[in-house]
């Protein structure tokens, strides 16, 4: 175990790096490290952007201090990379945040030190993709001079009961101390213990179906709901009966998005198909909840033609654009699809997320926010997100924003099964 005054390099401060930074940042000297000097202003001055930790919290991290420079990391001898790992155009694996933060780690990498990858990848990125890049950077030799470890993140935008300490940590290291040395660190801040694997390709493999599986599951439930659409059966009612059986998984339908669920089926699909195997049920999942945001578009607009609302040049108002609710996260968000496909049917389309930051939805999505919908203007409604500002105002009150005929569709069942005109 390295010395507890030894200090611990974060590489990368956005929702799965920033709260370990702060919980190491309590017990051990801590630096953290991001090359968005925006955001070390905005931290260092006690604010969080993504809501994930509060101002009492950061204050909390008394040892945790944090830069852009990278000198300032120089001394560190664990470095823990928390950077993104998202797909391309194509559904590619994209690793260059990954490649670029392990160059950033190479410049500074000394004998003796351990790096540490939390980021979500395939089997094998992290010895034969980023282990590499250390090596040419630094001069060193992997095992030798230098070793890794794999602690997959498990980080819930949004959820204030799940939480790191408080959710087990798999570790893995590349030789048998080095594992034990790993596993030891996170064991000082996880309440919830730590589950030591095989092998750092057994602990990416881990993460990587961890949400394959979930996937997986809500592309059933997704399924499930269109052939029960076509048969005039309510789905809510339908998972509400079936859950009264003790080991019935309680998936609900929807778009699938965000940071982890939409994009790590890829990486392992990718890495399966490099090696001779052509991956069936995973694509198939796939496929069914790439394609929910164009269903959903769908059935809105023929909902709306039955009620003898002319499709082009109509308004209709889309709440909520985050990935999920409660949480400012847009990464991925397939609300976009909905809003896209909506454009395409020649309507109007207004977005309005009290969540989110108007700038960074432009940026993003090109997408400019309606900040006070209209009352009264709008012959569709679209209930997108499950945030509890939606629910607090209660159906009235959103019904309230559309003209006397209009199409209310409740994508969340966020209310009862008579109370919408259209929901999944």
């Amino acid at each position: 175990m390295t010395p507890s005054d030894s200090t611990l390099a974060i590489i990368g401060l956005g929702y799965v790096g920033l709260p370990l930074a702060v919980e190491f940042g309590k017990h051990r000297p801590t630096v953290g490290f991001d090359i968005n000097a925006e955001r070390i202003s905005e931290l260092q001055a006690g604010k969080d952007r993504t809501r994930e930790v509060d101002a009492e919290e950061l204050a909390e991290a008394v040892q945790l201090t944090y830069t852009a420079d990278l000198e300032a990391i120089s001394e560190a001898q664990v470095y823990i990379v928390t950077v993104p790992t998202p797909i391309d155009a194509h559904k590619r694996p994209d690793l260059t945040p990954l490649l670029k933060a392990s160059e950033t780690v190479g410049k500074v990498l000394k004998k003796g030190d351990i790096v540490i990858y939390e980021s979500t990848v395939y089997p094998g990125a992290t010895e034969e993709d980023c282990v590499p890049v250390l090596e040419r950077v630094s001069g060193l030799t992997f095992n030798e001079d230098f070793f890794c470890g794999y602690s997959p993140e498990r980080i819930n935008p949004g959820d204030k009961l799940h939480r790191l300490t408080t959710i087990t940590k798999v570790t893995a290291g590349s030789t048998p101390e080095t594992a034990d040395t790993v596993d030891a660190l996170y064991a000082s801040i996880v309440t919830a213990g730590t589950h030591k694997a095989e092998s750092i390709r057994v602990a990416e493999a881990a993460k990587v179906i961890e949400n394959t599986q979930r996937d997986l599951n809500i592309a059933l439930v997704n399924e499930l709901a269109m052939i029960f659409k076509k048969m005039g059966i309510d789905t809510e009612a339908v998972l509400k009966a079936a859950g009264t059986k003790w080991n019935f998984l309680p998936f609900r339908p929807g778009l699938v998005g965000g940071h982890c669920i939409g994009v790590d089926p890829y990486y392992l699909t990718h890495k399966a198909e490099s090696i001779g195997y052509h991956p069936q049920v995973i694509l198939a999942g796939r496929r069914i909840n790439d394609g929910m945001g164009a269903y959903v578009s769908s059935e809105m607009v023929k909902a709306m033609i039955q009620k003898g609302i002319a499709i082009k040049g109509a308004r209709v108002l889309v709440l909520g654009l985050t990935f999920k609710e409660n949480c400012p996260d847009l990464r991925n968000t397939r609300v976009v699809d909905v809003v896209s496909e909506l454009c395409d049917y020649g309507i109007r389309v207004d977005v309005h997320d009290p969540w989110v930051d108007a700038d960074e939805a432009m940026h993003e999505y090109g997408i400019a926010l309606t900040e006070s919908p209209e009352a009264g203007a709008y012959d569709g409604v679209i209930l997108a997100v499950a945030h509890d500002f939606f629910r607090e105002r209660g159906l009235p009150q959103l019904r309230s924003l559309a003209r006397d005929t209009h199409v209310l569709c409740d994508l969340k069942s966020l209310f009862g099964v008579n109370e919408s005109d259209l929901r999944l």
